[in-house]
């Protein structure tokens, strides 16, 4: 199942495991016309988050769950941000400033305008499916899947894996013992922390639809290929399960 903003993968019972990936995307569809520039940023960990994307289907597929995976670059509007947020829409970067995003600079006329058309055509479609798709398949948790650099502005980050959490403690703290089991590198709340409200889309559905949640981080490292991520994503759901998840 798929439209402009989110593809649903999976048709699960109800009371099983749903992933969500926010940045599973680089695409940036028509009318905007992308240059050189723009095509190398995308492909950059600006444009989306590598090896996100099989890593979630992945785990979706051992867990036999549901796979929710936005269809958009986070350099169009941010998934994983309130639309309210100036960072929902990035007009510049370390590594460059995406043309099509110019228009959604404080100092436009039509900032407004643009930013609004963008949360209509992508952010919002993409919450209201995860929404129905929570209402309608009754999932038991949520799991946001997300991907880092292992090296972001000159601090190399050693750790493999971060389980994310503003809440339910004891879940990812559980977790985070099991991932170390498999092997993996893992520590709480980084290298970002739910505690500081950077896990918007886990939190937001999670809350409003009474489900326990959590956000993955992997280093991007790991992820390389399609093999290596679906090596993570049996480790991963190794420990989900040992901590009955």
């Amino acid at each position: 199942m798929r439209d402009d903003a989110t593809e649903i993968l999976g048709a699960p019972p109800p009371g099983a495991l749903l992933f969500t990936c926010e940045h599973a995307s680089n695409r940036v569809p028509s009318p905007w016309r992308l240059r050189p520039a723009d095509r190398a940023l995308l492909a950059t960990h600006w444009g989306y988050d590598i090896g996100a994307r099989p890593l979630t289907i992945e785990l979706a597929r051992l867990a036999g769950g549901t796979a929710a995976l936005s269809r958009f670059s986070r350099l169009l509007i941010d998934p994983n941000r309130d639309p309210t947020d100036p960072s929902a829409v990035l007009q510049e970067c370390d590594d460059g400033a995406p043309t099509f995003n110019r228009a959604c600079h404080p100092s436009r006329d039509n900032r407004a305008a643009v930013h609004a058309e963008r949360v209509k055509r992508f952010h919002a479609p993409f919450h209201d499916r995860l929404d129905r798709t929570i209402t309608f398949r009754k999932p038991r948790f949520l799991c946001s899947v997300h991907s880092f650099t292992p090296v972001f502005r000159d601090d190399t980050r050693a750790m493999e894996a971060g389980v994310l959490f503003d809440q339910h403690d004891d879940v990812a703290e559980g977790l985070l013992r099991a991932l170390r089991a498999q092997g993996i590198k893992a520590e709480a709340n980084e290298p970002y922390s739910g505690k500081a409200g950077l896990i918007y889309s886990a939190n937001r559905h999670g809350t409003n639809h009474g489900l326990p949640y959590l956000e993955i981080e992997v280093r991007q490292d790991l992820l390389a290929s399609d093999r290596m991520a679906r090596d993570v994503a049996r480790r991963v759901w190794s420990a989900l399960r040992a901590v009955g998840i």
